[in-house]
């Protein structure tokens, strides 16, 4: 195994260190600048922009992602804004490019770093060679699922071996029934001030959802864990 070059361990470790006091900041800062109540009037200004809106709620959502604010609160306000139809568009556009720029930072501020300690254990190795072959069935499981946090799974899928070309299809293949019945939710409530009140009742077609995210949650893990033990096997 080739040495690791110490000023390169170094700057990989800053990368690390300067991620989680990023992720630390936005957390506190979610906190204190009451984050939920900015995107609802965020969204009240987007609707009011008439056609520049789009483009505005496709930059904040994107925005969002990278920062690890929950979009929730968009994609509800996107089905009162702009209607079924155009708002799961307009979502499913936001909530792909979002999470794929998430990932690209994964990938370049921590795959080294992962890269490092799997090329000094076999089995890791053998995972994430696995994973690598079979990364956009894993991704778009989970995607089906909204047990797993969206924000954090675009970080951790940046490091594993999935190709960028196989997140991208299948991120957008499998949030696309999460968003049109997310932006379908919204739309009932047909008030922008109706949101983050928590009083609104769950529809049928949100617990539907639930049940399916519950029933990929269960497939995705049988799947990961005999994927896992292929990999070892063939390497043992």
């Amino acid at each position: 195994m080739s040495e690791v070059n110490p000023s390169k361990s170094l700057l990989l470790r800053l990368k690390l260190v300067f991620a989680v006091i990023i992720v630390i900041i936005f957390v506190y800062a979610a906190q204190y600048f009451h984050i939920q109540e900015l995107l609802i009037k965020s969204l009240d200004w987007i609707n009011s922009l008439g056609p520049s809106g789009p483009l505005l709620f496709i930059g904040i959502y994107i925005l969002a992602c990278v920062l690890f604010i929950p979009g929730s609160i968009l994609t509800l306000g996107a089905g009162i804004i702009f209607g079924i139809v155009k708002g799961s568009i307009i979502v499913s556009i936001s909530a792909t490019l979002g999470a794929t720029c998430a990932f690209l930072a994964g990938r370049y501020l921590a795959r080294d770093w992962v890269a490092q300690k799997i090329e000094g254990n076999p089995k890791f190795r053998a995972i994430d060679e696995a994973v690598a072959k079979e990364g956009w069935k894993i991704v778009g499981l989970v995607r089906l699922s909204p047990i797993f946090p969206f924000n954090l799974l675009n970080y951790a899928f940046g490091l594993t071996r999935v190709s960028l070309r196989h997140y991208f299809l299948a991120s957008w293949i499998g949030m696309l029934p999460g968003t049109v019945m997310y932006v379908y939710i919204g739309s009932l409530a047909g008030d922008l001030a109706k949101l983050g009140t928590g009083s609104r009742t769950r529809p049928p077609v949100e617990w539907a959802l639930y049940v399916v995210g519950l029933i990929a949650t269960i497939i995705v893990t049988i799947f990961v864990t005999r994927l896992a033990g292929r990999a070892l096997d063939k390497k043992i």
